[in-house]
């Protein structure tokens, strides 16, 4: 198989982990605002979006591709696509588990999620046309969780 060439380019190997769906069945448009709406999130919480998704109890809001979409309880234009959250759940869980196996296991936040358009395939048989496929490639990053000392400030002026 070809060695996947990821967009992503400060990949560190110590810190970071990545997975990729090549060729996935989905709309790259459903794809594109998944991505945008989950990335620089927790990873966990991704997850449970995700799965919220999927028991459409909460909708992915649409910023770019949002003509004749109606509006959803609490945001704007927003849909479920139920076909695309599974396919990018299924990856989520690939690159947790790949980070699991490098020794990453808490604090992992997604750095990098994209959707990129994959070649089309021609379909035959009574509807013929093009099928929807995307490629999205996800990079998850361990972070340290720094607490703040707290230091009371003073009201009055210094002297």
């Amino acid at each position: 198989m070809t060695q996947y060439g990821y967009a992503y380019q400060g990949y560190n190997q110590e810190k970071m982990a990545r997975a990729v769906g090549i060729a996935l069945s989905i709309s790259f448009k459903q794809a594109m605002e998944i991505c945008s709406f989950l990335r620089h999130k927790k990873l966990e919480s991704a997850k449970q979006i995700l799965e919220s998704v999927l028991d459409m109890k909460q909708a992915i809001p649409y910023k770019r591709f949002n003509k004749q979409i109606p509006h959803r309880p609490g945001m704007m234009a927003g849909r479920y696509p139920q076909n695309a959250s599974s396919a990018v759940l299924k990856i989520l869980e690939s690159v947790e588990s790949n980070a699991n196996a490098k020794g990453l296991t808490n604090n992992l936040y997604i750095t990098h999620m994209c959707a990129h358009r994959a070649p089309a395939i021609r379909r035959g048989g009574r509807v013929p046309g093009e099928a929807k496929r995307a490629h999205v490639e996800i990079v998850v990053e361990e972070k340290s969780v720094e607490k703040k000392a707290y230091t009371p400030k003073s009201k009055g002026k210094a002297k």
